[in-house]
C-alpha cells in the first residue's frame, strides 16, 4: 500500500474519501446538472457503455 505523505493516509483511504464526498455531492445535482455531467464524462470517455 503506497502512502501519499499527506497527513500519513493510504492512496486507498484517501480514494475511498473522495468517492463518498463525490456521491454526497451528486444528490444535490439537478436533473439538468447530472445530464451536462454526464455528457462532459461520455465525451471525454470516462464512460464507457
Amino acid at each position: 500500500m503506497a502512502y501519499t505523505g499527506r497527513f500519513g493516509q493510504s492512496d486507498d483511504y484517501r480514494r475511498d474519501e473522495l468517492i463518498r464526498k463525490i456521491e454526497h455531492s451528486l444528490e444535490s445535482l439537478t436533473l439538468q446538472e447530472l445530464e451536462a455531467l454526464y455528457y462532459d464524462m461520455s465525451t471525454k470517455n470516462y464512460i464507457n457503455e
